[in-house]
């Protein structure tokens, strides 16, 4: 009976609508090719000042090697390398399509041997422990699933004493300036990130963001995670943070 076959194929036909979650990097793979420009045009503009605040507040020095996690077309891992001469990042995203703009960007600005990208995840890092002199993740610790995990992975990887930088979008919750940036948050940003690149993921964007703990609550979870926060910085009526924390140094051995 030629409807027998039927049922074995179903699967099989509709393989990219499995369903991707949420902030995937399967996800961000369906915007890759138009991420900057939506970015540019829906924090307009200000978010290029964020991540600049965010590279002086790690204190690099020359010989200096940076993790930037969620790297995503690589932003701030670029910002890090032009304004710290000496330098050398390593950028990790789970999405290859947004990787591969990153590469092209990072050939164009001559920074190849200075940047390098691969893929991976915050929650499981392919790095020795405390190889790194700093650390960052601009807009990607919410999209971790287990964002206590990611920490702690962050924290592992950092020399004692080093910096770890934490850039992230919420829910603007006080001011009298908060429903307007709450209505650009809920209206302006899935409508324009739909319009422009009829991707439906914009909404989780907006979901995401309004779904972040407070800023108190998210720097707890970072001290209960092991780190020292040095500073939160509140930008943009507190429609995002900078957590600024440093891994505790090391004990002095003790003579018995």
């Amino acid at each position: 009976m030629p409807h027998s076959q039927e049922p074995s194929q179903e699967p099989s036909q509709e393989p990219s609508q499995e369903i991707v979650r949420a902030g995937s990097g399967a996800m961000f793979d369906n915007l890759a090719a138009r991420y900057d420009l939506l970015n540019r045009l829906m924090s307009l503009g200000v978010d290029k000042r964020w991540r600049r605040r965010t590279v002086r507040s790690l204190r690099l020095l020359p010989g200096h090697r940076v993790l930037d996690l969620a790297t995503g077309t690589g932003d701030l891992a670029i910002d890090i390398a032009t304004r710290s001469p000496g330098v050398s990042v390593v950028g990790v995203d789970p999405s290859p399509k947004m990787l591969e703009v990153g590469r092209s960007k990072i050939d164009k600005r001559g920074l190849s041997d200075r940047i390098t990208m691969r893929e991976g995840i915050g929650e499981e890092l392919p790095f020795d422990d405390q190889v790194f002199d700093a650390v960052t993740i601009a807009f990607g610790i919410r999209n971790c699933t287990d964002r206590a995990q990611a920490i702690r992975e962050m924290k592992r990887v950092t020399r004692p004493g080093g910096r770890i930088g934490i850039l992230e979008l919420g829910e603007p919750r006080g001011g009298i300036m908060a429903p307007f940036a709450r209505f650009h948050i809920h209206q302006v940003i899935p409508r324009l990130g739909a319009w422009l690149s009829g991707a439906k993921e914009y909404r989780y964007l907006q979901e995401s963001i309004e779904a972040f703990p407070p800023a108190q609550e998210f720097a707890e979870l970072i001290s209960t995670c092991g780190l020292e926060m040095i500073e939160l910085v509140a930008f943009s009526f507190g429609s995002c943070h900078l957590y600024l924390a440093q891994v505790p140094e090391e004990e002095p051995s003790r003579a018995n």
